[in-house]
């Protein structure tokens, strides 16, 4: 269950609720916390990916944003 809209600190960056999500889904995963592996190389196998694939497409909505400016100028 997400947990950004919970009491949480302002992150001010972009999808910074979200990033805290896969952050705090990581460092829990058995993954790190009985295998010792990083939390880059768990997430690399496939954990978290629910997480992972929203954190990837908020950032992605941020960016296409700037395409629709682009394709105007060319215009």
């Amino acid at each position: 269950m997400p947990k950004y809209y919970e009491d949480k600190e302002e992150d001010g960056r972009a999808c910074g609720g979200v990033r805290e999500d896969l952050r705090q889904c990581l460092l829990e995963s058995p993954c790190v916390l009985q295998e010792n592996k990083s939390p880059k190389q768990c997430l690399s196998e496939g954990h978290c990916r629910s997480l992972q694939m929203t954190f990837f497409a908020c950032k992605r909505s941020m960016v296409s944003g700037c395409s629709v400016f682009s394709s105007a100028r060319d215009l």
